[in-house]
């Protein structure tokens, strides 16, 4: 039973693009003249900047900048109000 989900998740896997993508990474890695302090961050850079780019990512970018502009304006007006006071 556990060599048959194994072997379902490896074809999961193959099925889906992703150890054909990890072994494109580790062969870069292997192939790299001088090799990095940080395997894993090599690993997290190569991945990060195959995968392709996430709707839901940009969405919170946005987000994340419209609240950096409330933040900002909010801080603004705690600043005057003290003035104020």
């Amino acid at each position: 039973a556990a060599d048959s989900k194994r072997e379902q998740f490896r074809q999961y896997l193959e099925k889906s693009g992703v150890l054909d993508v990890l072994t494109k990474v580790l062969v870069a890695l292997y192939e790299e003249p001088e090799k990095p302090n940080s395997a894993l961050d090599f690993l997290k850079h190569h991945l990060g900047a195959s995968a392709p780019e996430n709707p839901e990512l940009e969405a919170l970018r946005l987000e994340l900048a419209e609240m950096k502009q409330k933040y900002e304006a909010v801080l603004e007006e705690n600043k005057t109000l003290k003035s104020k006071v």
